[in-house]
């Protein structure tokens, strides 16, 4: 059955990690830019560009970085005019080539030594501008090689894009002369720019910083005229101002608007405080009109760069302000413009405009995480109805039409969407007008952000008729059924006079009695199609409103213009309309009656709680004054289209109570309370957060009676409101401490049970990690007394529980002669608790009874005679004779049996022990290395990744700040400059030298401080690594000289020092290239070789110890019999059933499912070099009988032993070799997926088991093949097995460390031993051994070892089990044991992991020492090599990590020991000139401290 399923399908096999396509796409590397054509995507990774179709499927991939030539895309502009992709970047010189648009792979033209884009990893824009004659590139960008000495700079050029033009392709001459712009400003950051169609004009906007001050400029050329040197001399200039409120003089993003005539263009625009709700600004400008020039911006050649003159642009209006905007795409429909706004906080909003800029806006996407979206982002080409965001390493093609969200033509309207309206027709609905054909489209009109769905008017005509007319505010594209109904009380109200109703107006006549009666509820209902809505009117007489007052007031205002009447602010008198017209604002009719109505109006004082999730809050106290009117709550973002309203309950004068709905988005939002003139008064604020996040409870257990205080521990967790038991489904309330942010609740009277835990935030329950159970009381059984001088020790004796009791919790109260004395606790024990009683006003010296309480839970001790010990003692003795007699009778008559039976086991067990040893034998002799089939393309980390690692191990949020990732913002301006004074402050070796030392003598500086500092230092001066090299050494020198290391042989041993950790550092820095050029491979493929050779036997699920290992700890000795089998696996492709062509997989049949998904993948990648999904993402399934059966971890056939369930196998499914076995997708199949996986349960290694047999397993007659007794020692061969297995791999690794590739070290080993061989000589040592164990700890111990371990800080996606971490070790104790000068004597007392290389080591140490010799026969490095080397290095990594922050953390040590290191400052003789210095730098970060840094 599973041959003949086969297709012949391994090119959709090969490519399956791609062709489930979707709106999402990863890619294994940060997205750097990504552009589209006009039916294409590219995505540039950092070391593979790819070519996608716009569903965001792949067709090509092309890697740009072939090692050791590292290379930087830096230029990527589609030129689809010709087809044609072009891209540039730094290879070498740097280089450019042009790619067929169609096939990334085929490259049309390539030229070297030519640099177009930027060195570094600075901002650039480029695009194809000019005229459809002549087109060039147009690169903007901060100029690369400019000298100290320059005046001026190049900052845009034109290039060609043809071979016709003169000069040929990639050209910037123009009749002979540049065409380029220069600028007398260095510091530049281009952001954005296009060119307009029609006019030809291209714009390029840019951030500049001159001293303190910043700028946003614009720079308009005419891209209209043929010759480059035209355009260029065209350039005409502004600078861009924003905002009113605030100075923001970053732009961060930008776009183009649409537009016939204006050239409409947004910017986000930054104030550069990340802690500022309103830090960018979103503001509109019309830069049709840039006219002038600016200072420092010219052609090539001007002799004058630039006047300042009159350009400056001021906003048209700031229509959307937030804490962190990030990116910016617009659309034009109609009148509207529709903006959509990526953030750093990882949403995507959409924000729809009007012919005012008011507008409301809708989150379309939120990311999980906290991702920044990337500055730029695109519509989709084809589909213009999606737009394209990359999130670091994901690209996503979200939908920005989501009509079909709205199920009635009500809710389509209120969505205040240009692009979605009412179709009519047979299935009516709500989509874009594209998708309406052949009917009509109901949509919103123009002023519909203005004006509300229905609006009405009423008119008296002499007769004393009323007609009242009713508007919606809707347009349509042709003439849908309309109609209109008015009602009241279920009566018609009309009188059969009505003009006919034409969408989207109707009028009812009715005979104005019928409004002397005071108001008029009437019911009004419009029908288009199919779609009815129903509004309430209340209709008053428009006369009488106003008839009995000599003064007019706001209430009557408001009921005059809501009742469709017509009020006149000069008479302040209500009267009738003249006819149908649009209906008045109330607020715009009757504001200037607001005054009189303050007296009375409501007040709001506080909120509690002010803070909540976005999931809401229930029952929140409003305090406040005159709060009897209020009817409702309205709750509204600065820019929501719909406020969120709230009922409110339980009112007072002073108090009220609400609800807080949820929220799509975080951030601040306005509150008022309403009052029935349908105002709203007040203005406070809350803010919506993060969801809570629950870790667990401590403690997990409570006594069955209950009132145990029970923590909540988590984040964010003064949102929750109660917790739900599962599953009894009840719901405890929690308590809320706001000082200490502590959450708890107080568990109820239970009979036993494990239960788990859900958070009740707002309407929303959250999961809450971990188990909640209940155990017994505690049994309290007696007590004893103790007279301690005038004190009383009381011994309450109980029984060992897994309660945990604290002191907190016990209550202990003594009783004597009817009088209480408090029992104060001095602590509790397993079985007893010991408390004492002060005898402060007396001595007492017996107690009569004791009362013990804990919650819910009291235990009475009474005081008992010792007589009754004596009585129970001598029944328990009597007890105890009888019982040896009755046993040693009924022993007798048992032991003849009992013997035979053990005659038979030893018989059975001999020879299972013979088996098991003659097949550890045979397997030892034949063992051989097959491993490694392909392991595909090594998945190194980059090195900022890697330094980090071995920086900070611990991977502490510091480790995080101080990696400059894509998209982090700068420091602020005012940090930047004292970093700076800081930064030189550290650059003089005696400050440093004393700053160090200040901090080392500190008792309190602990060794994880020292760790610290050592890599922020590293990182402070990784841009200057000769300056970091030469402190080094005169820290190391130091360290030698100190009286402390008397004993040569232990220096930099251990890491106790600065400089040690220093030491490590330089060391990882500088051999980062040798280890990915020549250990990288070899340790790979010896992980990779352990991981298979684990895998070729048994391996226990739960605990993890294997038949195969180097490690006797995870050594498995309860292997049942196995056989290998070979799986034919295929591969569910698509949805109609279709399978891959078969992969041949090995498995065991001991394997658990689990295990067997594991296998499958692993193979996959192996063959095809890249993997295929994650084992949660797939399930498996058996053909058995000419059918498929899903193989599960546990399922209703599951052995169970007790409590304890049997992980199900592929023996126990009866999969035979040569079995086909089908994989499935669940992201395909989702209705397929049958369970999570078992692992992911918390008490996994309580609840099953594998192969290693439970403990509660008794009785195993059913299980007779584990009746056979295993000896560990039996097994050890295996580990044997497995050295022979792995041991090439072994070899190898070592010999690439020690080697020498070119027979040469690497520099930094041979200076650094140079430098040792130095120190060794100014001391006068003259023992070499010394010398050898310096080398050894400074880098085989320091270094190599920590990678041997480690090896998830040299590549990606590395799992690095505790299995796989006790074989690397037994690995590293050989490597170091090679270094070792000490003979090793081995017998069989020694551990095994010592007898695996024994005979190995002799001949390793031997290899060490020549490596020794050799490194030190080289020739000598130049002080100038080494400069040129550490130069290279710190150029190399340069902009990779975020110096700004490792500078503050390290001033934070010079402030806190302030004192300290002017003390050694002093002691040392520093210049003057150095303290002030460093009391200037504390001043600079004093005042910003106070400023809000911390």
């Amino acid at each position: 059955m599973c041959k003949m399923r086969r297709r012949h399908l391994l090119g959709i096999l090969v490519l399956l990690k791609y062709c489930i396509c979707g709106d999402v796409q990863d890619f294994d590397g940060d997205i750097k830019d990504f552009v589209v054509s006009k039916s294409k995507l590219f995505v540039l990774t950092d070391h593979r560009l790819h070519q996608m179709r716009h569903d965001l499927y792949e067709e090509k991939r092309k890697d740009i970085t072939n090692a050791p030539d590292l290379n930087r895309v830096n230029i990527l502009v589609p030129y689809d005019v010709n087809s044609t992709l072009i891209t540039c970047g730094t290879l070498k010189e740097g280089y450019c080539e042009v790619l067929d648009i169609n096939n990334i792979t085929n490259s049309i033209y390539y030229e070297s030594n030519i640099l177009i884009g930027p060195k570094q990893n600075d901002k650039y824009v480029a695009f194809i501008a000019g005229t459809s004659s002549s087109r060039y590139i147009l690169v903007g960008k901060k100029d690369d090689d400019a000298k100290a000495e320059d005046a001026r700079y190049s900052v845009v050029a034109l290039w060609n894009t043809l071979y016709s033009q003169p000069g040929g392709i990639f050209s910037k001459i123009s009749q002979g002369s540049y065409a380029i712009i220069q600028s007398t400003v260095r510091d530049v950051e281009f952001v954005d720019g296009f060119q307009r169609v029609s006019p030809s004009e291209s714009y390029l906007f840019l951030n500049t910083k001159t001293g303190n001050e910043r700028k946003v400029l614009v720079l308009r050329m005419d891209s209209s005229k043929e010759k480059k040197s035209e355009i260029i001399k065209s350039l005409q200039a502004s600078t861009i101002r924003c905002c009113s409120d605030k100075v923001r003089p970053v732009l961060v993003a930008s776009t183009v608007i649409p537009s016939v005539n204006d050239v409409i263009w947004a910017g986000v625009f930054s104030s550069q405080n990340q802690e500022d709700p309103e830090n960018s600004a979103l503001a509109l400008y019309d830069i049709s009109n840039v006219r002038g020039q600016v200072k420092g911006f010219c052609a090539y050649s001007e002799k004058l760069c630039g006047s300042e003159s009159d350009g400056e642009l001021q906003p048209l209006s700031v229509v959307f302000r937030y804490s962190s905007m990030s990116a910016v795409a617009a659309m034009r429909i109609e009148s509207w413009i529709v903006l959509f706004i990526g953030t750093n906080d990882g949403q995507l909003i959409k924000l729809v405009l009007d012919e005012k800029y008011k507008g409301c806006l809708k989150v379309l996407f939120r990311s999980d995480d906290v991702r920044s979206v990337f500055p730029r982002m695109h519509f989709d080409p084809v589909d213009s109805k999606h737009i394209y965001i990359a999130l670091k390493q994901q690209l996503r093609r979200v939908p920005i039409v989501q009509c079909g969200n709205y199920s009635t033509l009500k809710d389509c309207r209120a969505a205040q969407d240009p692009l979605c309206g009412w179709c009519v027709n047979t299935h009516s609905r709500c989509s874009a007008q594209d998708e309406c054909s052949n009917t009509s489209w109901v949509s919103i009109p123009k002023n519909s952000l203005e004006t509300k769905l229905f609006s009405f008017q009423m008119t008296e005509n002499s007769s004393r008729k009323i007609t009242l007319y009713l508007s919606l505010s809707l347009e349509s594209t042709g003439n849908p059924a309309f109609s209109c109904a008015f009602t009241k009380e279920s009566v018609n109200l009309c009188d059969g006079s009505d003009l006919s109703a034409v969408f989207p107006n109707c009028s009812c006549s009715f005979s104005d009695q019928m409004l002397y009666t005071g108001g008029l509820k009437v019911s009004a209902t419009v029908t288009v199609e199919d779609q009815k809505i129903t509004e309430m009117l209340t209709l008053r007489n428009c006369s009488s409103i106003t008839d009995h007052s000599t003064n007019a007031s706001y209430t009557q205002c408001v009921q005059c213009v809501s009742s469709g009447c017509h009020w006149s602010s000069s008479s302040q008198r209500c009267d009738w309309t003249l006819g149908p017209g649009p209906q008045l604002n109330i607020k715009d009719a009757c504001k200037h009656l607001l005054s009189e109505m303050d007296d009375n109006k409501p007040e709001i004082l506080s909120l509690e709680p002010n803070k909540v999730s976005f999931h809401g809050r229930n029952r929140v106290l409003l305090r406040g004054r005159n709060l009897e009117s209020v009817t409702k709550i309205l709750i509204k973002g600065d820019l929501d289209c719909i406020p969120k309203e709230s009922p409110v309950f339980d009112r007072s004068s002073d108090t009220l109570w609400f609800h807080i709905p949820p929220s799509e988005t975080k951030g601040t939002v306005k509150v008022c309370v309403v009052t029935p003139d349908d105002r709203c008064h007040g203005n406070s604020i809350i803010t919506y957060g993060s969801q809570p996040n629950c870790t667990g409870v401590q403690p997990t257990v409570s006594w069955n009676s209950g009132e145990r205080k029970i923590h909540v521990q988590g984040h964010n967790l003064e949102g929750v409101e109660s917790v739900t038991v599962l599953p009894s489904n009840k719901v405890w309330d929690t308590q809320y401490n706001t000082s200490s942010r502590d959450v708890w609740f107080h568990s109820p009277p239970h009979d036993g049970g494990q239960f788990r835990l859900l958070l009740n935030v707002g309407n929303s329950t959250l999961n809450c990690a971990g188990f909640f159970s209940y155990k017994p009381d505690p049994e309290f059984t007696g007590f004893t007394i103790l007279q301690v001088a005038n004190n009383l020790q009381v011994n309450i004796q109980k029984k060992k529980d897994d309660l945990n009791l604290s002191i907190s919790e016990l209550n202990v109260t003594g009783v004597h002669k009817d009088k209480p004395y408090q029992c104060l606790l001095d602590r509790i024990e397993s079985n007893a608790v010991i408390c004492t009683i002060r005898g402060e006003s007396g001595a007492v010296t017996a107690l009569d009874s004791l009362t013990v309480k804990i919650g819910r839970f009291t235990k009475n001790l009474e005081s008992q005679n010792s007589s009754l010990y004596f009585l129970i003692l001598a029944a328990l003795i009597l007890l105890i004779i009888l019982g040896t007699a009755v046993g040693f009778i009924i022993h007798r008559k048992s032991q003849r049996k009992m013997n035979e039976r053990m005659n038979k086991q030893l018989e059975m067990l001999e020879s299972n022990i013979r088996r098991d040893i003659r097949q550890g034998f045979v397997e030892l002799q034949t063992e051989k290395s097959d491993l490694i089939d392909n392991v595909g393309a090594i998945p190194f980390l980059d090195y900022k990744h890697f330094a980090s690692k071995i920086f900070f191990p611990e991977a502490g949020p510091l480790a995080a700040l101080v990696i400059r990732d894509i998209g982090q913002d700068s420091e602020q301006t005012a940090i930047d400059e004292k970093c700076q004074a800081f930064a030189e402050l550290i650059r003089d070796k005696q400050f440093l030298s004393c700053f160090v030392h200040a901090l080392e003598e500190q008792k309190n500086f602990s060794i994880r401080d020292k760790c610290t500092v050592a890599s922020l230092l590293t990182l402070a001066l990784h841009g200057d690594l000769l300056y970091l090299t030469e402190v080094m050494e005169d820290l190391l020198q130091t360290l030698m000289d100190q009286s402390s290391n008397a004993n040569p042989k232990l220096l930099l041993r251990r890491t106790e020092s600065i400089v040690e950790k220093l030491l490590t550092n330089w060391m990882s820095v500088c051999l980062y290239g040798f280890l990915r050029e020549s250990v990288g491979q070899p340790l790979f493929l010896l992980v990779s070789a352990l991981t298979q050779q684990i895998s070729k036997g048994p391996v226990d699920s739960v605990t993890e110890k294997a038949l195969y290992t180097l490690s006797e700890d995870w050594l498995l000795c309860q292997a049942q019999d196995f056989e290998a089998l070979k799986l034919n696996v295929v591969f569910a492709v698509g949805t109609e059933g279709e399978v891959s062509e078969s992969l041949e997989v090995n498995a065991l049949t001991c394997d658990t499912i689990q295990q067997v998904k594991e296998k499958i993948l692993q193979t996959f990648q192996r063959k095809f070099g890249f993997p295929f999904q994650q084992s949660r993402d797939i399930e498996i399934e058996y053909e058995k009988e000419g059918r498929f059966v899903m193989l599960q971890e546990v399922d209703g056939s599951s052995e169970v032993r007790g409590q304890v369930t049997m992980l199900n196998t592929l023996k126990h499914y009866q999969v035979g070799d040569g079995s086909c076995i089908k994989v499935i997708t669940t992201k395909v199949h989702a209705p397929l997926r049958s369970q999570s996986s078992v692992k992911d349960d918390k008490n996994f290694a309580v609840k099953y088991f594998h192969l290693v047999d439970p403990d509660i397993d008794n009785d195993l007659s059913k299980h007779p093949e584990k009746k056979a007794l295993k000896f560990k020692e039996m097994y050890l061969t295996k580990l044997l097995s497995t050295k022979v297995a792995v041991h090439s791999f072994v070899e190898n690794l070592f010999r690439s460390i020690w080697g020498l590739p070119n027979n040469r070290a690497p520099m930094a080993i041979k200076y650094f031993f140079d430098f040792l061989d130095v120190q060794a000589e100014r001391k006068k040592i003259s023992d070499p051994d010394v010398l050898h164990i310096w080398k050894t700890n400074s880098l085989p111990l320091r270094f190599w070892v920590n990678i041997l371990k480690n090896p998830d800080f040299v590549f990606s996606d590395l799992e690095k089990t505790p299995h796989l971490d006790g074989c690397l070790s037994v690995i590293a104790q050989a490597f170091m044991d090679s270094f070792s000068l000490v003979e090793q004597h081995l017998d069989k007392h020694s551990p095994t992991n010592k007898l695996l290389y024994g005979k190995d080591i002799p001949r390793y140490k031997q290899e060490v020492k020549s490596y020794y010799k050799l490194v030190r026969d080289q020739p000598s490095i130049s002080s100038q090599e080494l400069k040129i080397f550490l130069q290279g290095e710190s150029k190399k990594h340069r902009n990779e990590f975020n110096e700004s922050v490792a500078l503050r953390e390290l001033c934070k040590y010079m402030l806190r020991y302030f004192s300290k290191v002017s003390q050694k400052l002093e002691q040392t003789g520093a210049p003057d000139k150095l303290k002030e210095d460093m009391q200037n730098v504390k001043s600079l970060f004093e005042n910003m401290k106070r400023g809000g840094w911390s």
